[in-house]
């Protein structure tokens, strides 16, 4: 067997339901899938039941363990000569093996990733927050667009890897954030192969509201300081700009109390973001939540890089003590 799909799962039965029907009308039938579901009290074995005679599946259920260790045990469980790891708010094209087969026959590799997209049936807020992640003008381009900041690490919402070379690298870490960058930059580090494959897309569908998606991209903050502390010199100009954004924005609506023309660099950004989201979602309505999406985005990056920062490098803290509360319970 040449592919095995693992998807980690954690109180999110419709959205497997979602991936599993997307899964079988693939092109390429060479695969299997491995559902885990990490200590879920909303499981999803019903669902995956369903389609048992559709898919070559398999349903696992475990103790709550963190979404790198869920892939971990998927792994151990699979055949496939590559692992081909998805977030369960992900659905795939049915091109989506079949622009892997041809990315593989084109040249070879231990390790790849694919970007994201938003879906035509996505919410406004979904389309919004999907180009706070994706736009060049909000994250420098790093999730896969073909302008970026910064080389193409795998993410774990869509990432593939040789089943050897995952075993040889241990898997993922007990990092609850950033385990994916983790795991990617070890695989770097091994002078391991790894690619961009950019017709290997997924529609994801992220978080459904801006306060759960604050959460996200905060908690995406701490773990770059963390992983800076983990791999020493990976820690870019990319990634300090969400803070450097924050602290400007605090700073110049400070500086507008004695002139309104502070507020000028803030307005020019509102403008660009709602231009660019307007025209590439085609809708109004999605730029203009875009604005907001990104302001999110970028404070909710900066914030828990700031505060990660004074926890990890100023006090000294160790990663799981440092936010025992927020990850490692």
């Amino acid at each position: 067997m040449k592919y095995s799909f693992i998807i980690p799962v954690y109180n999110r039965p419709d959205e497997v339901d979602e991936l599993l029907q997307s899964l079988c009308e693939q092109r390429v039938k060479d695969f299997e899938v491995v559902v885990v579901e990490d200590g879920s009290s909303l499981p999803c074995e019903d669902i995956v039941q369903k389609y048992s005679g559709r898919l070559d599946v398999k349903y696992f259920s475990k103790p709550n363990s963190g979404p790198g260790q869920t892939r971990n045990y998927g792994v151990e469980r699979a055949m496939g000569d590559y692992v081909l790891i998805l977030d369960s708010d992900v659905i795939v094209p049915s091109s989506y093996l079949e622009a892997i087969e041809t990315e593989l026959a084109a040249a070879d590799c231990d390790a790849f990733g694919g970007p994201d997209r938003a879906h035509p049936s996505f919410t406004p807020v979904q389309k919004a927050i999907n180009y706070a992640m994706t736009s060049f003008f909000t994250t420098g381009g790093i999730r896969g667009g073909k302008k970026k900041m910064d080389k193409f690490y795998p993410r774990s919402f869509n990432m593939g890897v040789r089943r050897q070379a995952y075993q040889a690298l241990g898997g993922f870490s007990r990092m609850r954030f950033g385990e994916d960058i983790d795991f990617s930059t070890r695989i770097f580090k091994a002078n391991m192969r790894c690619r961009l494959f950019p017709e290997a897309w997924v529609w994801h569908k992220r978080r459904a509201n801006l306060r759960q998606f604050f959460k996200q991209v905060h908690n995406s903050g701490i773990a770059r300081i963390n992983l800076a502390k983990r791999h020493p010199g990976t820690l870019k100009l990319v990634h300090l700009l969400p803070a450097v954004f924050t602290m400007g924005c605090l700073l110049l609506l400070v500086l507008s109390l004695l002139s309104p023309w502070f507020l000028l660099p803030l307005a020019l950004f509102c403008i660009i973001i709602f231009i660019d989201a307007s025209l590439r979602e085609k809708s109004v309505g999605v730029g203009l939540r875009a604005v907001l999406a990104s302001f999110v985005q970028l404070f909710g990056y900066g914030t828990g890089f700031l505060r990660a920062w004074w926890r990890r490098i100023v006090l000294g803290r160790d990663e799981f003590e440092a936010f025992k509360k927020n990850f490692y319970k």
